[in-house]
């Protein structure tokens, strides 16, 4: 595959680059961003491979991105992508909806046996004997110019893409599982998997669900405060208050500046800022109705529930054995708790893993 020379800066460079890989049925495609500073990603590089052609794009550049655009949002040219959900999500400014079709290794690898997280550089090093550098995960992407070193591993990061999925689809079919491969990266393109809802953010913190009724009330109102406060000053959300101080919050519930500023988690001039909007979303708990959560939440599992999560677990992990794959890919630990607190199998899972998971853990008692 040749090496691209430079960044793609220019509307007629971008143009003669595409046109060089119009022809491949599919495309490689990699992103960088930094997001470090910020509450969204601020997109910096696109990289594609196709056709024995890499191209690096820059978006930061002004070049009219039109035509790259119009190959990503192409419904009959599948676009391969390693962990894509994330790439998805920082396309979506430019893309305004997610791309389609998806072809994930990363999906691929973990329904072949691989770690369900598996890094790019080792799954191409597990299944080509390709040894990548890894030496700029930390770049500064917005940077310029990039060095000839950032730009080679930009490149790497599209290079084996397309071969690498050829291999694993191959496997995959070969035991029956590309169908699999088919509905979870179909399920990358659905709209509501990147919807930004405030009200949902609370869903990040772990055991929220087993905190007393009211104390998940305050802090479910307090993550969606945080949540909008980083969305319109577009700055990550522990910068403004991070998760250990939203629980002590929660926890404490203050009722008014000073009983904050005594729990001491943030400088004066923070808490003067801040102190307002959090002590509004305390309020607006407060006054919440509880039925909500009473409904969806009964607090620390007892015992029966803690008997039937580990049999419903014993299941999952049987099955995932003869599979030869990782159980959270059957289902996660919080679908099963889902399923433990008398929720119907079917309304948890769905696809290939209902199909295969159905049975087995409804007749769990």
């Amino acid at each position: 595959m040749n090496p691209p020379d430079d960044l793609i800066q220019t509307s007629e460079a971008l143009a003669s680059a595409l046109a060089r890989i119009a022809a491949s049925a599919r495309v490689a495609l990699d992103t960088e961003f930094v997001r470090e500073r910020t509450y969204l990603a601020e997109l910096a590089l696109v990289q594609l491979a196709a056709g024995g052609e890499i191209a690096l794009v820059d978006p930061l550049a002004g070049a009219d991105l039109g035509p790259l655009l119009a190959l990503l949002r192409d419904p009959a040219r599948p676009k391969v992508l390693h962990a894509a959900r994330q790439d998805i999500e920082v396309l979506l400014p430019l893309t305004r909806s997610p791309l389609a079709p998806v072809i994930d290794t990363q999906l691929a690898a973990a329904l072949l046996g691989h770690p369900a997280q598996i890094g790019y550089a080792d799954l191409v090093a597990r299944e080509l004997g390709v040894t990548l550098e890894k030496g700029h995960a930390r770049t500064d992407w917005t940077r310029r110019p990039l060095s000839p070193a950032q730009l080679a591993y930009a490149a790497d990061d599209v290079r084996y893409l397309l071969p690498l999925a050829a291999r694993l689809e191959e496997r995959l079919a070969a035991q029956g599982r590309r169908g699999w491969l088919e509905e979870d990266c179909a399920a990358l393109s659905a709209p509501a998997l990147y919807a930004l809802d405030p009200e949902r953010a609370w869903q990040r913190l772990k055991g929220v669900e087993t905190l007393p009724p009211r104390e998940q009330a305050r802090i479910r109102t307090l993550a969606a405060w945080r949540e909008r406060a980083a969305l319109d000053r577009n700055l990550p959300r522990g910068w403004l208050l991070n998760d250990e101080a939203l629980r002590t919050i929660a926890r404490a519930a203050p009722a008014d500046g000073t009983a904050l500023r005594k729990l001491e988690l943030m400088p004066e001039r923070a808490a003067a800022r801040l102190g307002p909007g959090i002590l509004e979303a305390l309020g607006r708990a407060a006054a919440d109705s509880l039925e909500g959560i009473e409904r969806r939440s009964e607090g620390r599992p007892d015992a029966a529930e803690r008997e039937r999560l580990a049999r419903l677990g014993e299941r999952v992990r049987a099955l995932a054995q003869e599979l030869g794959i990782a159980p959270e890919v059957l289902a996660t630990q919080r679908e099963l708790r889902r399923v433990a607190r008398g929720e119907a199998v079917e309304a948890v899972l769905a696809g290939w893993r209902l199909a295969l998971l159905g049975a087995p853990l409804t007749s769990v008692g």
